[in-house]
This record gives C-alpha cells, structure tokens and sequence, in this order.
C-alpha cells in the first residue's frame, strides 16, 4: 500500500444521538469532515445519509424534539468558527447559503457549548465584544434572543453544557497557572456563577460533569491528588466524595437518565471502558457499581482527543456509541449494548485492511532520561526482517499539554513501510501520566523536555535503530520541538519535519491571535516576565548551529502559530545556505485539515526523509 492510499483513508466519527437513535456523524469521504446522519432504528445498522457538501470542515449537534443540527464552520482554517442551524430532513448538501445563521461576526470566534435537553437554547461563548476576551451566550431557539450570562474575562473552555433541568449551564475557565482549569457554572435563574471544586491554591484541573440529576454530577479532577479521578459534588449541599481513583486518568459520560456511567481510563494511551451503575449509600453520597468491562474492538481510543470525540450513553443508559481509532484502524463509529460481549460496527469507511495490508503495531516501552524520568515510547517497526540497524525518525506530539496514544497516523504507517522505524515519545510535559511529570517542563523548564530528545537519540542503538540517521518530526509545540532539537542539539539530527511549528518563543507569542496569548503565556512564560529565558529557548536565536535540512509546512491562515514563523525560520536558512523545503496552504490554517493538501505535503516529507536518511528497505517498493 503507497502512501497515497494511506493519506487516502476515511474515517468516521460520532458527534450527538437522538432519542430516535439517528446519529450524527462527521465523516471525511469527501475529503474533509461533513456530516452525515446514521438511522440505527430498524436492525442496529443503516446507511449514511449525507448533510453536507461544503468546502470546508464542519462538526455540530443535534438540537433535542426537533429535527434540525447546529452547525460549526470556519473558513480556511482561520478557526473563526461561525454557528448555523440546518434541517435535518431537508439537508443543505453543497448550499451553505441555505443555513441559518445564529452568529453573524466573522470576523470573530464562536464555540459551541452546548443545547439543552428539551431543544429551547443552546449556548456558545465568543470574543465578539473586544476580540481578546470569551463571553458564554444563551441564543433561544425560538425567539432568536441572544443573552449574555457571563463576561468574566479570559479564555473559555467549552464544557458539557447545560443540566438536565436547563438551570445551570457549565464550561470552563483557565487558573493562572499551566495545566490549571476551574470548573464554571452559571445559575441561569439567578445569574450567579458557582465554582464547584474550587482550588485557589493548587494547579489543578476540573473538566467536564456528567450530570446524574438536576443538581448533582460527576466530574473528573486531580485536585489534591497526582491522577485524575472521579469527583462526585451536589450542588445544593456544596458538598463533593471521591467515588473513583484508579492507577490511570479516568473520564466518565453519564446516560441521560442518571442511571449509569461510563467510565474510560487512559491506560498508557489506550482506553479500558467499564460499565458502572449510579448508586446513593445511606448517607446520600453517590456510589458506583462496575458491571463489567465494555468490550472494545482492540486496543486504541475511545474518547479524550479530537479523532475521538465523546462516547455518547443512550438516556437509558442500555448502550453506548463511540468512535473507536487504533494504530491501525483509521477510526469509524461503533455501538456497545449493555451486557453484550461484543460491539457492533456501524460504520465501514474505506481504508486498509490491517491483515491484508502489514499495517505496524507499535510497541509500548519507556527509558530513562537525563535526570531519571521514565519517558514512555510507542515503537513502530517494519514487519519484514531485516538485520541492520534502520534509520529512526521521532515523532513528536503537540500541545503541548498533549498525548500521544494509540491512534491511525498514516503517515507513520508510511514511514514505517519504506523502511524506517518511528518512535512515538512522551516526553515531560505529556498528559497521562499524572499531573507532576505534565508540569515538568513548565515556563523555565521548557528546555529539559529538549533535553528528552537527547536522551531517546541515546537510547536509539540498543534499540534497533542508527543514532547517525535519526530524524525529528513534528506539528505545532512538536514543530517546536523539532527545531529546537536541531538548533540545541545539531550533533544528533540528521534531518527535520516541522509542521506550523514556533520557531521563536518571543515572536509566537508577539503575534498569535490576541485572544490567545495570556491563555499561552501560562504555559510558555509571560512576555513581560520571562522574556530573556523565552529567547534563550527560541531554535531561532540558535539558527547559526543548525546544520539539519529541514521540510517545512504551515496553513497561510494560522490563528495559533503565524505563518511568519515558518518564513523567518526559512529566510535565516537562506541566509546561511541550510538545506530546506518551504510548503505553505492557502487555504488551511493550524494544520492540514484538507485532503488535497495532505497528498500533496506527505509524500514530499517521505521523499525528503529518504534523500536525507538513505533508506532503502524491502517494503520501499509499496510505497
């Protein structure tokens, strides 16, 4: 299989259920994510009936006892999302003249929240009013009314949205530390904003509840604890229990009706699913029962990225729908019953057949770095036997509160096949694996989480692999990463792949969408602060020691990192002679999100990672 037919892959995703059981999907077949609609009532299965038809990528929900969705689309990647409202039954398809608009400020950012149980409102937050700061809006689907309930400042993370009843609508609101998020809810009958699991004191994160009443929820937080856990807190009391901890990040998604949880853990990447039932002890406090493990179709992801959107529990809490993705699956939607061993597939999207087609599954190992962390490494070999020792190519995540798990990545599945083996690190700084190695490479340390990539490139030979053509690859905070180890360390790297990468601390955060910046500078250092260590760590203050070539790929439209990142990077190897490719999409913004433009970047980067590292193995011929 080449790696046209790899890029070339579809994928399926479960986005919202109706209590008819249609469920809406986002699928690529045409090349970028549109929705379809899944009708499941007869026999369990169906066949997908498209939506839309746009040029551009679109996600959305549906609006409960009616037969309409809430759209979200941007334009070329410039993360300005706008919402609409759409007919279910008579679909827009390739007209999005045809939509109704909720929001009408293109310029400006919306997010979707969420809608309420009974189809009367959704909510969304937007930085309409001074373009930096996140304001949370009711819209009354009815009326079209538009009501501010909160204009605290600052960045808004989207949550589960409104309770059962309608009365409080919950979302998040960044600490003033890294890794550092309070849970927000608004009482809509008073206007007051709570803040259950408050923690003035501690950088902590509380995410999104699962209601299982009115006026009570489970939440996910590692307040005072290293993992995250499940919290259960009523509001009326003020009250919170622990009612699960687990050696693993947990996350749990409650059915409808209160009855039942789903709880997920991130177990070293994969997920392990339970089914457990909502209880009350006698002193009131919720308990959980597990009834059994949910039967997955491998070993991959159901929840916790966006390749893997929520698992969705059915009102009754009898079944689940989920998107599953493994290294070797690109990711389709599958449904579980209740006490049924195994899951069944909804949809079948076009894409490999693992068995037919000697897709790689990675190894799951760690090393030591410097200063004794474990760094945990997903390895991926070729499955033909070869004696010497293969070129290395390190595959570095973003975020970069971020993970690598075990999900379809194409093209390590191409690189794989023509011959190199691609280590997939977690290096310090990484989610999963417990809130003290996540802060390890906060603000002043960023550059320890370099210093990893030292110690992988050590490691390399007792591994299999040749130190002397070793490669960096990554996107975003890995782009970063990239470039940093090629600027910091240029003994060690044959050869980078930067995609929408900072090249420097400073100018990134100069020049990064307004209402991004204080939300960064937690994470990075602050611009006022931390200038001098922001330049010492900037690969672009290093570029006279850089001797790698380097391939380089940004979308003209990034709100996050801007372009200019890319193009003073290249103008200094210019400069100074430095092999280099430039790639820069008119129409993508934070990433490739388009097909087009990823068959025309990807099999250039595997070119480029040939002509540098020399490979030449058995399988090239396949791709």
């Amino acid at each position: 299989m080449d790696i046209r037919q790899l890029l070339e892959s579809r994928s399926a995703r479960a986005l919202d259920e109706d209590d008819a059981g249609r469920v809406l999907i986002a699928s690529d077949l045409t090349g970028t994510f549109q929705l379809y609609e899944l009708d499941t009532t007869a026999d369990g299965s169906g066949q997908l009936r498209k939506l839309t038809d746009f040029a551009e990528p679109v996600s959305g929900l549906y609006v409960p006892s009616t037969r309409q969705v809430v759209v979200m689309m941007d334009s070329g990647g410039n993360e300005r999302h706008q919402l609409f409202l759409m007919s279910a039954e008579e679909p827009p398809l390739d007209d999005p003249d045809s939509l109704v608009p909720v929001t009408r400020s293109p310029e400006h950012v919306h997010r979707l929240i969420g809608v309420r149980q009974d189809g009367r409102q959704l909510a969304f937050c937007s930085n309409k009013r001074n373009g930096v700061d996140f304001d949370v809006h009711t819209y009354d689907l009815e009326s079209g009314a538009v009501s501010t309930v909160y204009d605290g400042g600052g960045w808004v993370q989207e949550s589960s949205g409104f309770s059962p009843c309608g009365r409080y609508l919950a979302f998040g609101v960044p600490g003033p530390r890294p890794l550092d998020m309070d849970l927000a809810l608004v009482d809509l009958e008073t206007g007051a904003t709570l803040h259950p699991l408050a923690h003035p004191d501690e950088a902590a994160l509380v995410g999104d509840p699962s209601w299982i009443g009115d006026d009570a929820f489970v939440v996910t937080s590692n307040v005072g604890r290293d993992r995250v856990a499940l919290v259960a807190h009523d509001i009326t009391s003020g009250e919170s229990s622990t009612v699960l901890e687990a050696d693993w990040d947990l996350e749990c998604f409650a059915s409808g009706d209160g009855s039942m949880l789903l709880v997920v853990a991130n177990a070293g990447g994969a997920s392990e699913a339970s089914w457990n039932e909502i209880g009350r002890d006698a002193e009131g406090r919720v308990t959980l029962t597990r009834l059994g493990a949910v039967a997955l179709p491998g070993r991959g992801v159901i929840s916790g990225s966006l390749l893997t959107p929520r698992p969705i529990v059915s009102r009754d809490g009898r079944h689940v729908t989920y998107t599953f993705t493994s290294p070797t699956v690109p990711g389709d939607v599958w449904r579980v019953q209740r006490g049924v061993a195994a899951s069944q597939r909804l949809t079948t999207s076009p894409g490999p057949d693992p068995a037919e087609d000697r897709l790689a599954e990675p190894t799951v190992g760690s090393l030591r770095s410097f200063d004794g962390e474990e760094v945990a490494v997903f390895t991926y070999r070729p499955r033909h036997g070869r004696d010497d020792a293969l070129p290395a190519v390190l595959y570095v995540h973003g975020g970069p509160e971020s993970q690598s798990m075990l999900t379809w990545n194409p093209v390590v599945q191409a690189l794989v096949a023509r011959g190199f083996g691609v280590v997939v690190p977690n290096v310090r700084g990484s989610t999963g694996y417990g809130k003290r190695f996540a802060s390890l490479d906060d603000t002043t340390r960023r550059l320890d989480s370099v210093r990893d990539l030292a110690a992988i490139h050590d490691w390399l030979s007792s591994a299999g692999f040749d130190p002397g053509r070793a490669a960096l690859f990554g996107g975003s905070y890995g782009g970063y990463m990239v470039l940093a180890g090629v600027a910091f360390q240029p003994d060690l790297w044959a050869a980078g792949v930067d995609i929408v990468g900072i090249s420097d601390l400073v100018t990134f955060l100069e020049n990064t969408s307004a209402y991004r910046r204080s939300h960064r500078e937690r994470e990075y250092g602050s611009l006022a602060l931390d200038r001098e260590f922001l330049e010492q760590a900037s690969p672009l203050r290093r570029a006279d020691d850089i001797r790698a070539p380097l391939f380089v790929i940004h979308g003209e439209n990034d709100p996050r990192v801007p372009v200019s990142e890319a193009r003073q990077l290249v103008a200094s190897l210019e400069r100074r002679g430095i092999a280099h490719e430039l790639l820069v999409f008119d129409d993508e913004g934070h990433g490739l999100a388009k097909l087009k433009n990823r068959l025309v970047a990807y099999p250039k980067v595997v070119e480029f990672l040939e002509q540098h590292l020399g490979v030449a193995g058995p399988d090239a011929s396949r791709v």
